[in-house]
């Protein structure tokens, strides 16, 4: 498997592990003031990175090009930044705002790097062939 899909794995879990926390102290606060930041954290740090490791797995030549590894760093520093800011914010400190925006550009910055890298026509993954049973 390549690199770059054990890094979006581990740190999908990562964030996982942020999430599940996050729920749990919810629950047993029974304050969901942060349940924003909990969906983040969930669906951008553990759903797609493990969708964009899965990808790369799938696809290990696009794998090993720069701009795969690129996009990783921008889009985990721009989800990394914004789960704390985001929860800070639902809690009430409003300066945490212009984190969020901040953070959030960056995120779509990193969405759109792996939009380029999909759509960049070369090295597919071959698909193997089924075999024939006549």
């Amino acid at each position: 498997m390549p690199r770059i899909s054990h890094l979006y794995f581990k740190t999908a879990v990562l964030f996982l592990i942020l999430g599940i926390g996050m729920g749990l102290n919810m629950a047993i606060s029974q304050d969901h003031s942060v349940i924003g930041a909990h969906a983040h954290c969930n669906l951008l740090g553990w759903v797609t990175m493990a969708l964009f490791g899965g990808y790369y797995a799938l696809n290990p030549r696009k794998a090993e090009r720069r701009i795969a590894m690129i996009q990783y760093g921008i889009y985990t520093a721009g989800v990394t930044l914004m789960v704390p800011s985001l929860y800070l914010m639902l809690l009430g400190n409003m300066a945490m705002e212009p984190v969020v925006a901040i953070a959030s550009i960056i995120t779509f910055i990193g969405v759109l790097l792996f939009a380029f890298v999909i759509f960049s026509g070369e090295q597919v993954a071959m698909t193997p062939s089924t075999p024939s049973y006549r």
